[in-house]
């Protein structure tokens, strides 16, 4: 079994995925061949679990590729949990799409989500604890010594109704590190005795805390009526559980189920390679255009004024599993047809959410020029950013506006009379679907 194991975890980086029926009964990213793959627990300050979710499965996936190494950093992965928290773009503190730009939102240190949060990491990523790590008061935005860690891909996975699906989870796990998750803390769902974790799916009540699934054991007994659990990091500090961690059963009504909340994978991240991200969604995925396969957005190229800018890389969302895709860049839209293609990529996004993409030709992009980057896909419809309503702790019942601006000529979708601008639809709203390009 060990020698499986080491296997697995030297494909770990690759496309590899194993069936469902081959994949252990127990797994536990603490050790991997010898290897740790887990970062130190935190201890929260505030509401801010939802941050400590997400840098957990962030930090996983830089300690699984090694490329927190890479980099040059040293020690193990350690991000800033508050940088997120303050300067997410949906609170009080700050919204880039307001003027003036605080004074409307959620709170600080007492909202969000893995919506919210991948929201913040698609404009540029999350900085390390070192640059930006501040809850009294707020830390810098941005400095030319932070280093950004962006995640190209943010993967949605639940485990089905019946565990037809757990095996994606469980992959996820296996091949990219600690995914995200939530549940309903309440003292009645927890079992000291065994430090495990379950709240019926009978009941009514929402998330209201994130945590990480670090590895899983189909023998675990909880209050469930039947065996199976995640192993779980917490943020509550090293004294709580068992140094930290427990057991939620893999028939928690959120855990590995909720839509949202329940597993989400932050993978392939790497040391931001960027220096212009061209983009009109500031929150990103607030709402789903379900009808709608063809879309394209509408930028001005700014230029390197110190060489060449070119355009390599593109980001967007996908609704569906298993969608196809198409990536198109173009030069001219007359009004009526797009034209002059530059660029392409093609291919199939395994899960739901949001992927990043390299152009087969990148594209040199001169100031002021106008440039159009195209997405068609297979299923599931088009994200889109537009002024929403957003639960003030994860999937709570509790909810505040968040405002979102746009403009025309900005984002367009196909119908079979032609192209339609958004904002005829919605005065708020733009597709999410960012141009992503290096200075040379």
């Amino acid at each position: 079994m060990r020698t499986w194991i080491i296997a697995v975890w030297l494909m770990a980086t690759s496309a590899y995925a194993l069936p469902s029926r081959d994949l252990p009964t127990q797994f536990d990213l603490r050790s991997v061949s010898g290897k740790n793959l887990v970062s130190s627990v935190k201890n929260q300050s505030g509401g801010t679990c939802w941050t400590h979710g997400t840098m957990a499965s962030i930090e996983g996936n830089l300690m699984m590729t090694g490329a927190w190494d890479k980099a040059g950093e040293t020690g193990e992965p350690n991000l800033a949990e508050y940088h997120l928290d303050w300067w997410n773009g949906f609170n009080q503190h700050f919204n880039a799409d307001i003027s003036p730009t605080s004074g409307q939102g959620l709170e600080v240190h007492e909202g969000g989500d893995y919506r919210v949060a991948t929201a913040y990491l698609a404009r540029g990523g999350a900085v390390r604890d070192i640059d930006g790590q501040s809850y009294s008061t707020a830390p810098k935005q941005t400095d030319s010594a932070f280093h950004f860690y962006y995640p190209r891909d943010v993967e949605w996975l639940t485990a089905g109704a019946n565990l037809e699906t757990i095996g994606d989870i469980k992959q996820a796990v296996m091949q990219y590190g600690v995914v995200g998750t939530a549940l309903d803390w309440d003292d009645s769902y927890y079992n000291s005795s065994s430090n495990t974790f379950y709240q019926p799916p009978s009941s009514s009540d929402e998330p209201n805390h994130a945590v990480a699934i670090v590895g899983w054991d189909d023998a675990k007994k909880t209050d469930a009526p039947k065996p199976g659990a995640w192993l779980i990091k917490n943020s509550w500090g090293t004294d709580w559980g068992e140094d930290g961690f427990f057991w939620i059963s893999y028939y928690d009504k959120t855990s590995g189920h909720h839509a949202d909340m329940g597993a989400v994978s932050f993978h392939n991240v790497e040391l931001l390679a960027y220096q212009q991200i061209y983009s009109h969604d500031y929150h990103g995925w607030r709402a789903t255009k379900s009808s709608t396969q063809e879309v394209f957005n509408a930028f001005t190229a700014t230029g390197n004024p110190k060489g060449n800018e070119v355009l390599t890389s593109v980001s967007f969302f996908t609704i569906s599993d298993h969608v196809q895709y198409s990536v198109k860049v173009y030069t001219t839209f007359d009004g009526t047809n797009l034209q002059n293609e530059v660029s392409l990529k093609e291919g199939v996004a395994d899960h739901r959410g949001f992927h990043t993409v390299d152009l087969d030709w990148p594209v040199t992009l001169q100031a002021g020029t106008k440039f159009y980057v195209y997405l068609n896909v297979s299923d599931g419809g088009q994200a889109y950013d537009h002024t929403s309503d957003v639960p003030v702790l994860l999937g709570g019942g509790t909810r505040t506006i968040v405002t979102s601006k746009a403009s025309a000529g900005e984002s367009y979708y196909k119908t079979t009379a032609g192209w339609v601008d958004l904002t005829k639809d919605d005065s708020t709203a733009n597709f999410c679907i960012k141009g992503l390009s290096i200075f040379q």
